[in-house]
């Protein structure tokens, strides 16, 4: 009943030499790559999320293992992957606020992308541009579908810590927690291509400038 999510995050990008006098395309350039800087807190946060969901899962398996004889093991156990989870939901406060801001960072490139004369130039930028807001929406869908998942484990646990269980409502409420799974690793899966498709439609648009960048 478990998941590990995985996410990727934006490829850094170096400016070998820069030119004098700082061009559109320069100017965007640092933005672009201030932006990958403002996610580094997004990535810290992958381990220990995903840390944190195996040791619920370990709690979770070894609590299918008792019976209703060891109650008092059962609800120190659904405690213990309480704390999981609320730990988990700080964690997700600063993977999205690392987000955010490097969503604020981005969006500066939005009016010098006119200021570009190319053409060429100018339409990978606007495409570059595009991809990414269908990035964060990705992001913000998964983000938003991770938080109910862990409602719904919470609400498992709740329900594991009653005397009087009834197992029908287990049953419902562990279908309910695959379910939301199962809408995590899709909005996971999401999230990867566009930041896959952002990765390479940036380094289109570097490409089709005169910027001198090499890649990490």
């Amino acid at each position: 009943m478990k998941l590990k999510v995985l996410l990727i995050g934006l490829v850094s990008i170096s400016l070998l030499a820069a030119c004098s006098g700082e061009s559109t395309t320069e100017e965007m350039y640092g933005h672009l790559e201030e932006a990958v800087e403002l996610e580094n807190e997004f990535v810290s946060q992958q381990q220990p999320l995903n840390e944190l969901e195996e040791q619920e899962q370990a709690i979770y398996q070894e609590i299918t293992t008792l019976g209703m004889d060891d109650m008092e093991q059962i609800i120190s156990l659904a405690d213990e992957a309480l704390q999981s989870i609320e730990e988990r939901k700080e964690l997700l406060v600063a993977e999205k606020e690392s987000i955010d801001a490097s969503k604020e960072e981005f969006d500066k490139i939005e009016p010098l992308i006119s200021d570009i004369e190319d053409e060429t130039v100018q339409t990978n930028a606007n495409e570059m541009y595009e991809i990414m807001e269908e990035r964060y929406q990705a992001y913000i869908n998964l983000h938003d579908t991770y938080v109910v998942s862990l409602e719904n484990d919470q609400a498992l646990y709740e329900l594991l810590k009653q005397e009087e269980l009834e197992e029908d409502a287990v049953t419902e409420q562990i279908d309910k927690v695959n379910a939301q799974y199962e809408k995590v690793i899709e909005a996971n899966n999401t999230f990867s291509e566009t930041t896959d498709a952002f990765n390479e439609s940036k380094k289109t648009f570097y490409e089709s400038t005169d910027l001198n960048v090499t890649y990490e």
